[in-house]
């Protein structure tokens, strides 16, 4: 199974993998009934999650809406640490999560909307550098795992904060890697070189852990919350969530 997922994800791309993964993992979730684990995005329980990752990480899957332990974590901080789900809230979501698309849609409180330069899944095609919508338009942005795939990650952000409004806030989320400075090289196209100098063949960067100060640089202000430190053991055991992962929090800051 582990080599499986992992050679799809490599090699399917991810608009794809969008329309048709989760009706042949549903079918897997038959095999893993049971209640060991437990997902809190959607609800369902399991004796374990699936594999998944280029190097696939145990239990980390869900085989019922896609969440992945990252998702879980968030879904958890926006419960625990926001207003998310109690005030009226006008949402920018690019390049959704399925296991949160349904969920999100589904919240009278939100008036939510999905874009992406690429996805099947968002209502609205566009490009994270030049984003369609006026100044301070959103009380919230997600922008998760898009970073690294962008050519001018500073411009993405200073979209961002251009369209939060003067009171909003967002999640930025990025693979970061134990390594002190960011990589990034321009002159690298070659998807096998990418590979091997980013870990996947469509990044473009690998995030150390200057990250957030990266980010500070186009004006919004990034917050690293240890939120996970806060959980107990069996919490973090029931949902299968990262230990070391860190929710980058986003305010609105002034345009630089």
């Amino acid at each position: 199974m582990k080599s499986i997922i992992s050679f799809v994800i490599r090699y399917i791309p991810r608009k794809y993998l969008q329309l048709v993964s989760h009706f042949f993992l549903r079918i897997l979730a038959v095999f893993y009934k049971g209640n060991k684990v437990n997902c809190n995005v959607c609800g369902h329980s399991f004796r374990k999650f699936l594999p998944y990752g280029r190097k696939a990480r145990e239990n980390a899957l869900c085989p019922n809406c896609l969440a992945l332990e990252r998702h879980r974590l968030m879904w958890l901080f926006l419960q625990e640490k926001t207003d998310f789900f109690q005030s009226k809230l006008k949402v920018l979501h690019i390049a959704p999560e399925l296991c949160f698309i349904d969920k999100m849609q589904g919240l009278a409180n939100l008036d939510y909307i999905t874009a992406d330069i690429e996805s099947p899944l968002a209502k609205v095609k566009m490009d994270v550098h030049h984003i369609p919508f006026g100044d301070d338009t959103f009380d919230v942005v997600f922008c998760n795992h898009v970073l690294e795939h962008v050519d001018d990650d500073i411009l993405a952000c200073k979209e961002i904060n251009r369209v939060l409004k003067p009171t909003g806030w967002g999640i930025i989320q990025s693979p970061v890697y134990d390594i002190p400075n960011t990589l990034e090289d321009k002159t690298v196209t070659d998807p096998k070189e990418r590979e091997k100098l980013f870990d996947q063949r469509d990044h473009v960067r690998k995030y150390g852990k200057d990250y957030a100060q990266r980010l500070n640089r186009s004006g919004l202000k990034v917050h690293e919350n240890e939120f996970i430190k806060t959980l107990s053991p069996d919490k973090i055991r029931q949902h299968a969530l990262p230990e070391n992962e860190i929710i980058f929090y986003c305010e609105k800051g002034n345009p630089n």
